[in-house]
């Protein structure tokens, strides 16, 4: 497991380098003003509380609402090139949490529960009737909170290698500890050429991850500097959030709505891994990767003898950002699961 508290720019830039947890904290950005985000949606700010708004991205279509939820660190722009595919068939919405990209902050007693009630005030300020949820990564504790509150609120719920034990806990399956003692080997730092602009920083990801980063993306987590290099990251306000949801969250023990999970198992570090002839490298992969596969198997079939009703689908050697390194896949078991529901 990359470290949740690395700062380093190999892992930021990236955007891309947690195997299982959270996506990497990167900040938002002021973007030059030659460049403009190619994503067909239209912005707008839902207030969730005092003081407090979530930026919204609409990118249109027609049919069942669905509503996509970011992974720790990432704002909603990190579906820019995903959405649009889904418009084809649902309304489709994203969600940038508070404390990321353009949303406000403010902290909480309960993280839980709080941003569970940002999520529904999002979908009663849209006036959204039993949206499809689609959370990536931490936002399975989003979903859950969801389902096990306010459970006829949602038509369904899609967990892209989202539903570890934030999600879904009945004590058979992975555990934080057993995860955080996991050690992957770290992808090659970028030269100074790979962040001589965002065009650099996409190729640099397609060399190391094997497919490409969302420029939308990168620009909300590093500045853009004046002569067009990839300038400094910013640490956002919602970072603190995180280490309190995978540590000491609300435990969901039911799943009370129609759900898919989608598992990357085994893991892909990465195209990096599979080219270096270091020893070193390949030792520490091997190692994690069997680690890492064990326990994603274990919580699969936590889910399979807890939610028989569940489907779960297991992608071999996909990415944490399934949806980036599976796309086809991905979207297949999404027009197929909402095909399904009532």
């Amino acid at each position: 497991m990359n470290s949740l508290t690395s700062n380093s720019r190999k892992t930021h830039v990236l955007c891309l380098c947690f195997v299982l947890l959270l996506s990497v904290p990167r900040p938002a950005v002021s973007e030059g003003p030659a460049w403009k985000d190619p994503s067909p949606h239209r912005v707008s700010f839902v207030a969730v509380e005092q003081g407090v708004k979530l930026e919204v991205l609409d990118w249109g279509g027609s049919g069942r609402p669905v509503v996509l939820l970011a992974g720790g660190g990432n704002t909603a722009h990190v579906f820019d090139g995903f959405a649009p595919k889904l418009a084809a068939n649902y309304h489709v919405y994203g969600i940038t949490r508070r404390g990321f990209g353009a949303s406000g902050y403010a902290p909480a007693d309960d993280f839980s529960k709080r941003l569970g009630e940002d999520l529904l005030a999002v979908i009663d300020s849209l006036k959204l009737s039993h949206p499809v949820l689609i959370g990536h990564s931490i936002a399975g504790t989003e979903m859950s909170w969801m389902a096990n509150n306010h459970p006829g609120r949602v038509a369904g719920l899609i967990y892209l290698d989202a539903g570890y034990w934030y999600a879904f806990d009945n004590g058979k399956g992975a555990t934080f500890a057993a995860i955080e003692a996991l050690h992957a080997p770290q992808h090659p730092p970028p030269e100074s050429s790979d962040l001589a602009s965002f065009s650099a920083v996409i190729k640099y990801c397609e060399r190391v991850e094997g497919f490409s980063c969302v420029e939308a993306e990168l620009r909300q987590q590093s500045e853009a500097n004046p002569d067009g290099t990839v300038g400094a990251e910013r640490q956002f306000p919602g970072n603190s959030m995180f280490m309190k949801l995978l540590k000491s969250g609300t435990k969901y023990e039911t799943i009370p709505a129609p759900a898919l999970f989608v598992f990357a198992n085994p893991h892909s570090l990465g195209a990096w891994v599979d080219r270096s002839t270091d020893p070193t490298v390949q030792s520490a992969a091997n190692a994690y990767y069997a680690g890492l596969e064990s326990l994603t198997t274990k919580q699969e079939n936590a889910i399979k003898s807890g939610l028989p009703k569940a489907r779960v689908v297991t992608l071999p050697n996909a990415n944490h950002f399934v949806f980036l390194s599976n796309e086809a896949d991905t979207l297949r078991e999404v027009r197929a699961f909402v095909a399904g529901l009532h």
